[in-house]
């Protein structure tokens, strides 16, 4: 996929300094006539309103298949004695986890303007409608549908998954195909920090 970066961020004004006048409550100090009060430039400050995270973790059943990759090194080394089926009981468990755990390590987040699946890292303002995909649909996506220009995070694990539409002209990729099991949450995350951080209109002059 296209290498993107962030937009830069526009900080918020300072309110009005105070003083505290001896012996009473703090007010604020007057403004210069003529001069509104500074008002904070939120444009890319806004979050999304839907903030979102999802771990694809892998099933609870993959745990009881690496203890039974386990029981098999323990087998394999049963004519060598006591300690080497050990040995081979705890290494086999302890190598299988390691695979499911990294396997089910990667992460959907929507974090301020951006989308993270991945290593991906992808604006928001270069990502269209989204498409829920029940099992059925998300198997044809990842099959006989599927583009070999798409970027897939794909578990196939987790039935459900989410099509996002690519609308940036300059990036080739046509959609991002995520497996989710929430692609409602993430599609309503997705469109709700896409509003949150489109830019306003330009107010017009007097």
């Amino acid at each position: 996929m296209r290498n993107y970066h962030s937009q830069p961020q526009t900080l918020p004004a300072r309110p009005p300094p105070t003083t505290a006048p001896p012996g009473g409550a703090p007010h604020r100090l007057p403004l210069v006539p003529g001069h509104p009060a500074p008002r904070a430039k939120l444009g890319f400050m806004q979050h999304s309103a839907t903030p979102y995270e999802e771990r694809l973790t892998a099933p609870r059943s993959w745990w009881l298949i690496s203890f039974l990759v386990g029981v098999s090194f323990a087998l394999i080394l049963f004519p060598f004695g006591t300690l080497p089926i050990l040995g081979g009981l705890v290494g086999g468990t302890a190598a299988a986890a390691v695979v499911a755990s990294a396997y089910g390590s990667p992460r959907i987040r929507v974090v301020g303007d951006s989308l993270i699946a991945g290593e991906a890292k992808i604006p928001v303002s270069a990502l269209g409608e989204s498409e829920v995909l029940d099992p059925e649909e998300a198997r044809a996506w990842r099959t006989h549908k599927a583009d070999v220009r798409a970027f897939l995070l794909l578990r196939a694990y987790i039935p459900r998954a989410l099509r996002v539409i690519v609308t940036d002209p300059d990036d080739p990729t046509p959609y991002l195909y995520l497996s989710t099991r929430e692609p409602e949450q993430l599609a309503a995350a997705i469109k709700a920090a896409r509003e949150a951080n489109a830019p306003s209109a330009p107010e017009g002059r007097a």
